[in-house]
């Protein structure tokens, strides 16, 4: 009788720890700052409106199972995109005509005010963030456009550079470098997108370039998808000088959940698995297909070999806890990289996963608040404060 009734118990407090995650999951502000989903859909004819489960990370039904209500909808090209402002417009035009077709599902919002809304009307509230600077194509006018079409961040460089702000790709090339960091027309995009309110994001740029954003933004930043150098040495995380910067200037660290941007280990594993499929790798890109989405195909192929290469979610929550610990909860965040990615960590198949990160972080023993704020909290206060014109 009284093993029966400690089974009982036990189950009981099982139950009501998952009631519990969930309940709080539920009823906070849940963010991401980047899902590539539009690139995706534009190289290889998805649909966001439709269960794409084994085909993206991502489409409606998942990111509202998820709890998503904040998404910022990555818009990218790389640096050899002939016109890239073009493209960009075609990737707002897909996410616009997704918000036609799903009107009682999603919505495209403008402000934090305008966040809320939506949440209390059980819409997704949709934003662009873009990703390169290149995409402005050395023209004010055209940082415009693309903030009255939604955009409320632009990661100034992607791994290509422009010729106002160098990249970590370019930075550690080894190259012999024409300029590194912001030239003068670069600083007078960062003074021009404060005065906007447009947040600026530093995931991708090089060490200089992150210092000079440091000495002349008067707003705070946001690094929209990156992890720790500290724990995992790759080029495009952050070292510990420069998470105390961001922490200092306000902003906020969008962890993301990329294996080789957390776990030390996967890159070995991701080269083995790359030269063991070069053939087939080569082969797909010869007919015209995209890099990423070509590595995408070929791990959609051969599916079995990803799990000896993703790490389990704590080593994503370790990332978290390095900025928490380093600087206090209310500058870190949560930066997917969805679709953009070929693989993820263990348990975050998809969207619809992030009240995994929720549960994992209030087992670790952060309060109801402090995981409200890594939801979403410490985002929107960044928003709110990078805001000018409403």
């Amino acid at each position: 009788m009284k093993l029966q009734l400690l089974i009982f118990l036990s189950l009981l407090i099982i139950n009501s720890n998952a009631q519990s995650y969930q309940k709080i999951h539920s009823k906070a502000i849940v963010v991401d700052t980047h899902n590539d989903i539009l690139t995706k859909i534009i190289e290889t004819g998805v649909i966001l409106d439709q269960d794409l489960t084994g085909k993206a990370h991502s489409d409606l039904i998942r990111l509202k199972k998820g709890g998503m209500d904040l998404q910022f909808f990555s818009v990218w090209s790389d640096g050899n995109r002939i016109n890239p402002f073009a493209y960009a417009m075609r990737q707002m035009d897909t996410l616009d005509a997704i918000v036609k077709r799903n009107p009682d599902k999603i919505v495209k919002v403008a402000t934090v005010k305008e966040i809320y809304k939506a949440a209390k009307q059980h819409k997704i509230a949709a934003m662009f963030g873009i990703e390169g600077g290149h995409q402005i194509e050395n023209d004010l006018k055209k940082l415009d456009t693309l903030y009255y079409r939604g955009a409320r961040y632009i990661t100034l460089t992607w791994n290509n550079s422009t010729n106002w702000a160098t990249s970590a790709a370019y930075e550690t090339s080894g190259k012999i470098l024409s300029h590194i960091g912001l030239n003068d027309f670069g600083k007078e995009v960062v003074k021009h997108m404060n005065k906007l309110g447009m947040m600026i994001d530093v995931s991708h740029v090089g060490d200089q370039t992150f210092w000079d954003v440091i000495n002349t933004t008067t707003k705070p930043i946001i690094a929209s998808h990156s992890s720790v150098y500290n724990i995992t040495p790759q080029r495009r995380n952050l070292k510990d000088d420069q998470i105390k910067a961001i922490a200092k200037n306000g902003g906020v660290i969008q962890i993301n959940f990329y294996p080789l941007f957390i776990d030390s280990t996967a890159g070995k594993k991701f080269d083995d698995f790359l030269n063991l499929h070069m053939a087939e790798n080569d082969s797909l890109m010869n007919v015209g297909i995209n890099d990423w989405v070509a590595g995408a195909i070929l791990f959609s192929r051969y599916s079995k070999d990803l799990q000896y290469m993703r790490p389990p979610l704590s080593t994503l929550i370790q990332h978290i806890e390095y900025v928490i610990k380093l600087v206090g909860v209310d500058y870190v965040g949560l930066g997917s990289d969805f679709d953009g990615i070929e693989f993820t960590p263990l348990g975050l198949d998809d969207v619809s996963k992030y009240p995994l990160i929720t549960k994992a972080l209030l087992e670790k023993g952060y309060s109801k608040k402090d995981v409200t704020k890594i939801l979403g909290g410490n985002l929107l206060r960044v928003l709110k404060a990078n805001e000018t014109n409403y």
